[in-house]
């Protein structure tokens, strides 16, 4: 089965409540773009991301809609010259994670986690696993086509209705192998490493 790759920037996911402190009150993002996944979309809104060691990371966009919570997805590359704490998390689980400041026009808020790296993912609709042998929570590996290809261990399963098809990675991934959003790439249930 043939996987499209969506490849992930730098970008923030906020809260009302925080919106509302970075922008103003009663404020609302405004979609510049669809993403693909249903309903998801990159706003217009920046905010600037401030680490523990001030280093800044200026203009993040946010990702809409509002979330439960607010949180940061950063590559390790982001990481290093930012000296965050960021570990590879899938998005949502911030227990424990990085800390950090968002800047916005009207104000700012403190975060005492929410900075991650995001795990690599294969979003699925209950179909799509159904035809790639693979179920929710599922780790399996990804073959990378092209002349820096290669294979990706570790890839997370997200199966819901809710979802369309889609290998999720960060900029880093992408620069690795060489690879571009709708790009395509397959799913490796198992593989031997012949010496």
């Amino acid at each position: 089965m043939k996987i499209p790759v969506g490849v992930s920037g730098r970008h923030a996911h906020v809260t009302k409540e925080h919106l509302e402190i970075l922008f103003g009150k009663d404020y609302q993002l405004t979609p510049m773009k669809d993403l693909s996944q249903p309903n998801q979309y990159a706003s217009e809104e920046k905010i600037d991301v401030i680490s523990k060691e001030g280093k800044i990371l200026s203009g993040v966009r946010i990702l809409g809609p509002v979330r439960k919570e607010s949180q940061v997805e950063i590559s390790r590359s982001d990481a290093i010259r930012g000296k965050f704490d960021a570990p590879v998390r899938s998005s949502g689980d911030i227990k424990g994670s990085g800390a950090c400041t968002l800047v916005g026009p009207k104000g700012k808020v403190e975060l005492s986690e929410g900075v991650i790296i995001a795990d690599r993912h294969i979003h699925l609709s209950l179909e799509d696993a159904k035809k790639a042998g693979v179920k929710d929570r599922d780790i399996v590996s990804v073959k990378v086509p092209g002349i820096k290809g290669g294979i990706m261990d570790n890839v997370l399963c997200r199966v819901s209705d809710a979802f369309a098809l889609d290998f999720h990675i960060d900029t880093d991934d992408a620069c690795a192998f060489l690879l571009s959003n709708n790009d395509e790439v397959e799913i490796v249930l198992e593989y031997k490493i012949v010496k």
